[in-house]
């Protein structure tokens, strides 16, 4: 790279980024009233608040795991990210009540393809927390740089990481 490369052109980050899988409001994962996501027991992340109902891929990856219940799907990322998504908490009770999946297990997706639809109103009645905390579980081998937190939609920067 020549000078005039250096001074006129933009570094591109080379820090992958997990985007939002769902519109709402994104809060550190200590807000979480469960200890096994607020005390980082599956590894550092975040939570969202949602607003919207649908669940989509934050990353280029491999569906490791779709439950059956729809409330939670794990991803691998192309990089070997390994990240949960958690529908609200104890949700698995519904049995899949108010949930569909977009996605099975071993199936390869896109950024943004959608995962999972859930009804908010239909789960909130029935008396549930809808907060979705966002896991990297293998955090200790992809560190978290940077948490976004606040009003996100799905599909923007949710945490930057150091990979």
């Amino acid at each position: 790279m020549g000078i005039f490369d250096k001074l006129f052109h933009k570094p591109q980050s080379e820090h992958p980024v997990i985007t939002a899988p769902v519109t709402g409001t994104a809060v550190a994962l200590q807000e979480v009233n469960d200890p096994t996501f607020s005390q980082e027991i599956l590894g550092k992340g975040i939570a969202i608040r949602p607003t919207g109902g649908q669940i989509v891929a934050p990353c280029d990856g491999k569906v490791d795991m779709m439950f059956d219940t729809g409330h939670a799907v794990s991803l691998i990322s192309s990089n070997g990210m390994e990240i949960l998504i958690h529908v609200g908490l104890e949700t698995v009770q519904l049995k899949g009540k108010h949930y569909t999946t977009h996605a099975k297990t071993g199936d390869t997706v896109k950024r943004g393809q959608p995962l999972i639809s859930f009804d908010r109103e239909a789960i909130a009645a029935e008396g549930y927390d809808l907060i979705t905390p966002i896991v990297l579980c293998n955090s200790d081998r992809f560190p978290i740089l940077q948490a976004h937190l606040g009003a996100v939609s799905a599909g923007d920067p949710l945490l930057t990481i150091d990979g």
